[in-house]
């Protein structure tokens, strides 16, 4: 249950953090709203380190495979993408996309088995899901 409020938040936080960047953008530029994000993210994080976590940071040097620590890169492709994608569809139509997106590539991950993910059998039913989705992204267009 906690899981799937904490899914109902995460779901939420990233929307209003869409808006609130695409808006930043419009004031400031692309990379400058991206790399404050990062900044404030990264800052956040170092103090929610320091006073709830404090595991050592020298771990990170131990990663293996390595690309696991793309995961600062792709948050900064992220960010671009998503104020992208709401300046020019609004926040409703792009989360969608988004969404629907996610959505289609964590099923191909856990069917695929990638990135250490648990490999998931075939399901028709999550098959048909993602095709109903993807009618609501045709429905909701019109």
């Amino acid at each position: 249950m906690w899981a799937f409020l904490i899914a109902l938040a995460s779901g939420a936080l990233m929307s209003i953090q869409g808006v609130l960047n695409t808006e930043l953008t419009k004031q400031t530029s692309i990379w400058v709203s991206a790399g404050w994000v990062q900044l404030t993210a990264f800052f956040t994080c170092a103090v929610l380190w320091f006073f709830a976590d404090r595991s050592p940071a020298g771990a990170l040097l131990s990663v293996r495979p390595w690309y696991m620590l793309a995961g600062g890169l792709i948050g900064a492709f992220i960010t671009f993408t998503v104020i992208r994608s709401m300046d020019g569809l609004g926040p409703a139509r792009a989360t969608l996309l988004i969404v629907v997106t996610q959505i289609i590539a964590a099923y191909g991950i856990e069917l695929f088995g990638l990135f250490g993910v648990e490999k998931a059998a075939f399901e028709w039913k999550k098959l048909i899901g993602a095709l109903i989705a993807i009618g609501g992204i045709v429905v909701f267009r019109w």
